[in-house]
Order: structure tokens, then C-alpha cells, then sequence
């Protein structure tokens, strides 16, 4: 299953088959009466009793989407060997009984697929189910009502959910509820169609696969007949908005971008282009929604996953522990079931049949500016690497100083390139970061950066002059911190932080480059100032190429990344970390340096399949700054415009 040698899947029989072996492979590992599916592997930081049922209640999702789209059709048993399980995890003397809500709070969660399964197939499991058992259901699922011990992110759609549900059947319930976390879902809404998850400038997958996938599945629930109808047209015009930019971020292979927490749900990223047909969204054709689900599905399918054992591990394309976060057991991948959240709809569904439509980006170069995390994103349809420029993403709030978490706080992702993951990765960022060194090698964060801009600028000189821009400004500080030290699931490092500096970045992208422009405003003494580029990975180790002012490299595979002085520095060095990346064993990284010193430095990064034949050019000057691009466009800059006052909420400090 999932070798590189399979044909791509392509119809809906196609997935459907897909999802019926990720389903069959879990039945080794289910318990005696179903309730619990532990698989192999180190356990979570739940324990294993919380592992048994993430693996029931995540493939039960997936065996729900199955059940509802064939609207019951069941060749291979699913309804009647879940109903099992449903029965021996509510029966409190049975040996693989589930941990409650009450004992465990990941059971929240795993309450709310349980509880939106039951209604999905309500009349082919719910129905069938003896009174003993439903009660036993009820009760169980009754535990979140009133209970607000559920943190402040996409959990809220974990009550919404479960408490819908029960309102549906008869059972206990809190309207208040229902409509605070409603409220609360609306408060994370910033622009553009994206939600925040969480109050942080927490924005990822998230966003797709929890803030618009529970919108659309909620709708159809029992218990929301009365409350969808007021929602429905601003949470599709939400996701409608949303999807425009989606679809400009999975690359041509299908990757999705590597940024943000919870990647082992790998083509969970898929959720929102089911969700868009699922909740009848317009802004984006069917045949392109399933393109960029299929696209999804199949660069994981073709990169191994599942396992050679039929299971999804923890890790991206193969298992490598560092890409989860410390609660994730060997069950939790399988929340990559919305993923596959498509199924639900049925065969005769205009979303199979609908003339298939390419990505934005495979007829061309394409250039946006997302608003809400401040990204500046440029797609190049040679090689269809995405690639973004971060200046409003940090999983922090402005002003706070915090680490870096590497999944969030970086200048720059991509769905070609990983972040380093590796624990000195968390306490001294060095890929996709601008960082201000003191002399016994600490490097500085930029956490808590002010977001100044992002646009698209379609006044360069040239053919087809449109660049993406972005640009932030960070009070840089160094952190005193253990480099194993994690905050809860995800975000930096925490300590006392001490100042380091001020900078601002400005990113403009056209086409396969970056140039990166840095002012420095002031910094502590006897530093210097380093900057990272992309951050290459191989199993079979990354081959560099250095010249003056040039580190070249290039995976076996022919991925190629160079990092390009402009302006301001004077040294270079490539960094070779080992066991970094979840995209293979060896990892290399270009970084150049220079004393600190108030001013300008630039550089110029490039991430490409295709063969690099020139590099832009810049003219720098103390008020202007005049990039030539390799294709004849020009693009000029008022610097002035970014040198004002350093604080980061506009004081100088």
C-alpha cells in the first residue's frame, strides 16, 4: 500500500478503496470487544488507555464518511464491528471500556467524532443500537454539557458537536453552550476568510481542517436544524474566501505547505476542498476543490504513507517522532480521516463528474498576499513549489517575547522544504531567520514581530511586474532556555529574555526568488548579524556548492536552493544538521553574516526544481532600493516607508 509505483487515484471508487484499507489494517489491533484500537508504537502523553480510543473514534470517522456517502451500503462490516466497540466503551465493566471525559480530557475530543458519526449514520448504527447501549451513549457524551475546561481554540467545536448531537436524540444538552461557543468560533475570525485557532496568531491547518471542516458537518447534524439556517451563508462565504487562497497553497505534487502544528494529520490538509463541496461553495470550482484533494491524498500516497503495514504513523512521509507534539500516541494520525471527509458525499455527486481544473499556479506564476497571518506567497508553475514569506505568523501576540516555535515563527515555508525540527532548532533559529549573535553564539528570536505590510505590487517596470511583498519589525531578544523545554503542544521556548535588537525584514517575491532586505536599528554590542535560507533535507545527503557570496544547494532529487549576498554581508557558512528534518536523514542549511552594524544588509534566496541561469540584482541606496529580477522586470522600493520609529508598537525604545 502507498509506494511510489501505485497509480494515482482518481474516482471516488478509487478513495473509497483507499479508506477501506486504512480501516481493515487498524482490525489487528482493536481489542477483544472493539472498544479499544491501540497501535503500535511509544505511547502518548495521554498513556495508552487514551490511545485505544483515538484509534477507535478517528477511523470511526472515516468509517462514517464511508457508511453515509454509500448511505449504508457496508460490504465489509464497518457499522456492525464499530457497534461492537460503541457497546464495550460505554460498558463500565468491560476490560476496554473508553476513559470518560470526566477521567481524561483528550476524551473530549475523541467525543465529539464518536458523537458526529452516531448522527451521520444515525439510521444504520444509532438506530440498531439496543437501549442499554444509547443510554449508556448519552450518558457518556452528557459529560461535556456545562463543562468549561476546554481550551480556548478549535476545541469549542469538540462541545459544539457533542452537545448537537445529544440535542438531536433527545438527550441532555445546554443551548447556552452551543450558542457561547458559537460566539466564540466568530470572535477568531480576523480577515479574508481565515480564523485564528486560538486568541495567539496561531494561523495553519487549522484553519481548514477545524474552522471550516465542523462548519460545514455541523450544518447537516439533527440538532442544528434550527440553528444552521442563520449561519449558513456567512460561515460558506467565510469558506468561500478561504478556499481562494487554499487552493494557492498546495503545490503541483500535491504537498501540502509544511508550516504549523499537528502535520502527522498529513492529508487531513485535504478537509477544507471537501468542505467547500460539502457546504456548496462557489468561489472555487468543483473539478479544482477535487483536484487539490486528490493532489493531497495522492503526494502522500506516492511517498509511502500508509506504512508498509498498512498504518499511518507519527511523522510526515515515514515516521520521525519530532513532527509530533508530546500528547500524540500512535492513534492520533488518524485524524488524517477528514482527509477523506469527501466520501460522505455520494457517487452521483457533481463533485465526481465535474471537468477537472489545475491548480492556480500549474498555468503559471502566480503572486497573493494573504492578509490575516501576513503572508507573502509567490507559486512558480515550472516546478509548482509554493513558497511564502511569514511576517504575521508567530503562534504569540505582538510584543510578547517568547521563542520561535519553528513551525510558526520562520520567514519563510514552502511545500517543497521543512522547517529544522530539532530540539537546538527551538532555542536558536537558524533556517528562514534573520538573528542578531552574541559571542558566546546565542542567537535571537523575533517573536512578537509587528506586521507592517503585505501586498501585491503591481507597479514594477517589466513583464508581468507583479511582485508579493510583506515586511515585519521585531524587538529581538535572546532567550534563557533549556533547548528540550516545550510550551504545552506547541509555541516557543520560555524563559527570561533579554534584548538583543531591533529589525525590521522586508520580503519581496517574484517567481522562484526572495530578496530579503534587512535594517538593522540598533543592537547590542560586540554582535553580529546572521541570516539563514532554505533549509534543504536527503537521506542522501544535500550537495553544496559554495562561491563568493553563493552557497548552492541540491538534493538528490534536484531540489535547489540558493542563498545570495546582496548587500552588507561578509561571511558565509553552510550548516550541516543531522536527524532535523522529517524530509530525510541530512539537512543542510545556508547562512551569511556580519558584524552588527545600524544599516541595510540584503540578500536574495531561491527555491527551485528548474535550473537557476541568473540572479536578480539590487540597487541599494539609503531611501531606495531597486531590484532587477532575472526576467527583465524591475521592482523599486521607498525605504523610507520602513524605517521608522523601532518599537514595535511604533515607540522607540
Amino acid at each position: 500500500m502507498g509506494t511510489a509505483a501505485a497509480p494515482l487515484l482518481a474516482t471516488r471508487a478509487d478513495l473509497a478503496g483507499y479508506a477501506d484499507g486504512l480501516l481493515t489494517a487498524v482490525r489487528p489491533h482493536a481489542s477483544d470487544g472493539h472498544g479499544l484500537i491501540t497501535l503500535p508504537g511509544r505511547p502518548g502523553g495521554s498513556g495508552t488507555w487514551v490511545d485505544g480510543l483515538e484509534g477507535f473514534a478517528r477511523t470511526f470517522l472515516l468509517a462514517g464518511f464511508r457508511l453515509a456517502g454509500e448511505s449504508g451500503a457496508d460490504p465489509h462490516g464497518f457499522a456492525e464491528w464499530y457497534a461492537r466497540g460503541l457497546a464495550a466503551g460505554v460498558d463500565p465493566s468491560a476490560a476496554d471500556r473508553w476513559p470518560r471525559p470526566s477521567e481524561a480530557p483528550q476524551a473530549k475530543v475523541e467525543a465529539a467524532s464518536i458523537a458526529l458519526v452516531l448522527d451521520l449514520t444515525r439510521p444504520w448504527i444509532w438506530d440498531a443500537l439496543d437501549a442499554v447501549t444509547r443510554e449508556r451513549l448519552v450518558d457518556y457524551l452528557g459529560e461535556v454539557v456545562g463543562d468549561d475546561g476546554f481550551p480556548r481554540n478549535n476545541w469549542l467545536w469538540f462541545r459544539v458537536v457533542t452537545e448537537t448531537f445529544l440535542r438531536g436524540v433527545g438527550g441532555p444538552h445546554d443551548l447556552a453552550d452551543i450558542e457561547a461557543d458559537l460566539a466564540r468560533h466568530d470572535s477568531y475570525y480576523e480577515a479574508g476568510g481565515w480564523y485564528r485557532d486560538g486568541e495567539m496568531r496561531a494561523y495553519d491547518h487549522y484553519a481548514g481542517w477545524a474552522m471550516h471542516l465542523y462548519p460545514a458537518l455541523w450544518a447537516r447534524m439533527a440538532g442544528a436544524g434550527d440553528l444552521a439556517p442563520s449561519r449558513r451563508a456567512r460561515d460558506r462565504s467565510r469558506l468561500e474566501e478561504y478556499l481562494t487562497d487554499a487552493v494557492g497553497l498546495v503545490g503541483a505534487d500535491g504537498s501540502p505547505l509544511v508550516q504549523g502544528r499537528s502535520l502527522v494529520y498529513r492529508f487531513g490538509a485535504a478537509a477544507p476542498f471537501w468542505a467547500g463541496a460539502i457546504a456548496g461553495a462557489e468561489s472555487v470550482s468543483l473539478g479544482r476543490l477535487r483536484r487539490a484533494a486528490f493532489g493531497i491524498v495522492n503526494h502522500f500516497r506516492a511517498h509511502g504513507v500508509p506504512n508498509a503495514r498498512g498504518l499511518l504513523d507519527l511523522g510526515w512521509y515515514r515516521q520521525w517522532r519530532p513532527m509530533a507534539q508530546w500528547y500524540s500516541g500512535p492513534g492520533s494520525p488518524y485524524w488524517a480521516s477528514k482527509g477523506l471527509a469527501g466520501l460522505l458525499l455520494p457517487a452521483d455527486h457533481a463533485l465526481w463528474s465535474s471537468p477537472a481544473e489545475p491548480l492556480p499556479h500549474e498555468d503559471g506564476d502566480t503572486v497573493r498576499a494573504i492578509v490575516a497571518p501576513g503572508w507573502a506567497v509567490s507559486a512558480t508553475g515550472a516546478d509548482g513549489i509554493v513558497r511564502i514569506a511569514n511576517h504575521g505568523t508567530d503562534y504569540a501576540a505582538e510584543g510578547l517575547a517568547e521563542g520561535d516555535d519553528p513551525l510558526y515563527a520562520r520567514l519563510g515555508y514552502s511545500t517543497a522544504t521543512a522547517p529544522l525540527g530539532h530540539p537546538e532548532a527551538r532555542i536558536a533559529p537558524l533556517d528562514q531567520a534573520v538573528a542578531i549573535v552574541d559571542g558566546a553564539g546565542a542567537r535571537s528570536h523575533r517573536c512578537g514581530m509587528r506586521l507592517l505590510r503585505r501586498e501585491i505590487a503591481d507597479d514594477a517596470a517589466g513583464p508581468g511586474g507583479c511582485v508579493a511583498l510583506a515586511a515585519s519589525r521585531a524587538r529581538d531578544h535572546w532567550m534563557e532556555a533549556p533547548a528540550d523545554q516545550f510550551r504545552g503542544s506547541n509555541g516557543g521556548v520560555q524563559g527570561p529574555a533579554s534584548r538583543a535588537g531591533t529589525t525590521t525584514v522586508i520580503s519581496v517575491l517574484r517567481g522562484a526568488w526572495e530578496v530579503r532586505l534587512i535594517h538593522l536599528h540598533e543592537a547590542a554590542a560586540e554582535t553580529t548579524i546572521e541570516a539563514g535560507g532554505w533549509p534543504l533535507a536527503d537521506d542522501a545527503g544535500v550537495t553544496v556548492a559554495e562561491g563568493s557570496g553563493r552557497i548552492d544547494l541540491e538534493t538528490s532529487a534536484g531540489l535547489r536552493a540558493r542563498l545570495l549576498t546582496l548587500s552588507g554581508f561578509t561571511e558565509q557558512r553552510t550548516e550541516h544538521p543531522d536527524e532535523a528534518s522529517p524530509l530525510g536523514a541530512h539537512a543542510a542549511v545556508g547562512v551569511l553574516g556580519a558584524p552588527a552594524r545600524p544599516g541595510w544588509y540584503a540578500l536574495a534566496l531561491a527555491l527551485t526544481r528548474a535550473s537557476l541561469a541568473a540572479d536578480p540584482r539590487l540597487d541599494l541606496g539609503d531611501a531606495e532600493a531597486r531590484i532587477a529580477w532575472p526576467d527583465g522586470a524591475t521592482t523599486t522600493l521607498d525605504l523610507a516607508e520602513f524605517t521608522g520609529p523601532t518599537g514595535p508598537t511604533g515607540a522607540a525604545r
